[in-house]
């Protein structure tokens, strides 16, 4: 990867358009100048900073930082301490190109009704040309959400109703998860900050939405490792001690797994660095009782709060 002072210095971008690339309002970009002596913007005769494409990449490599949960001021002296001995982070990539979308000629449910035919068909030609062409309209949050996640629920639904074979259902899932491990294999790895651990519940073999809540964390510039399913609860425990991860992510869809889970929160809190435990799934969404039982931290029923709730719980600590 590209090292943060491969990047020009010439003083190139207004604190807004900093902030509009970043995220990083500008009274903090003053306070983090004034502070931590973190930046030296070009101060023009009228006052104005003007910002270089390295600032820019060093202050995305901090804001990744603090959304692992890393503090600003321990941030910068790790920064320092990088510097004093010769050395630069290495700057933040991301799978998905800031550039505007193509305007999509229909709703991204349609999209879902369409890859749903092509699966049930058998036609994967069809669905790469879908799910390509879906990512030319729609970011991968809204794939995953409004075209992938409904595909499951009508795969699942025409199973139920006897109008395809256990076997088209296999297809179609062995399919999305090809697909899905693809990207998660193309995004960059982070391997700094707080690690989460994403994956199923014991006795849970139904992981997609595991993996896409992975790939979104991952994306989002996150330290994740996505473990997979069937997750027993020894071996979780015995991984964390090592690991020493921040949070544990498990999907939950059926009882027997929500059963095998009680008590492993206060497990978790008794290992050194007291990991956090928090799920998501079919399960937990329609039976309130067993979320108090579990204990731990419900995610929500849908990706966009998971990831919400999960950046969260890595600032807040709740």
């Amino acid at each position: 990867m590209t090292t943060i002072d491969s990047f020009p210095t010439e003083p190139t971008f207004t604190i807004k358009a900093v902030q509009n690339r970043t995220g990083i309002k500008p009274v903090t970009l003053r306070a983090w100048e004034r502070r931590y002596d973190l930046l030296q913007p070009t101060r023009m005769p009228n006052g104005y900073r003007l910002y270089s494409e390295r600032d820019v990449q060093l202050l995305q490599w901090v804001q990744r930082r603090l959304d692992s949960g890393v503090s600003i001021s321990q941030v910068v002296l790790q920064f320092k301490q990088e510097r004093e001995k010769g050395n630069w982070p290495e700057s933040v990539q991301t799978i998905v190109a800031e550039t505007p979308r193509r305007k999509p000629p229909r709703p991204a449910r349609d999209f879902a009704e369409i890859l749903f035919g092509a699966l049930i068909a058998h036609n994967e030609d069809r669905a790469n040309a879908i799910l390509d062409e879906c990512q030319t309209y729609f970011s991968l949050l809204t794939i995953f959400e409004e075209i992938i996640t409904p595909s499951l629920e009508l795969l699942n639904e025409a199973w139920y109703r006897g109008e395809i074979l256990i076997a088209t259902e296999h297809l179609a899932l062995g399919y999305l998860n090809s697909k899905l491990q693809e990207i998660m294999h193309n995004l960059p790895v982070v391997k700094e900050g707080a690690l989460i651990l994403v994956g199923c519940g014991p006795e849970e073999m139904r992981e997609l939405n595991a993996l896409m809540l992975a790939i979104l964390l991952r994306q989002a510039g996150l330290f994740v490792e996505y473990l997979g399913p069937d997750l027993p609860v020894e071996d979780l425990l015995d991984y964390s001690t090592y690991a020493k991860p921040k949070l544990i992510c498990l999907t939950v869809n059926q009882e027997p797994t929500a059963y095998l889970l009680r008590g492993f929160a206060e497990k978790l809190a008794n290992l050194r660095g007291k990991p956090k435990l928090a799920y998501g799934g079919r399960y937990l969404d329609e039976n309130p009782e067993a979320r108090k039982e579990l204990g731990g931290i419900y995610l929500g029923p849908t990706l966009s709060e998971a990831v919400a709730k999960v950046k969260h719980i890595l600032t807040f600590g709740d």
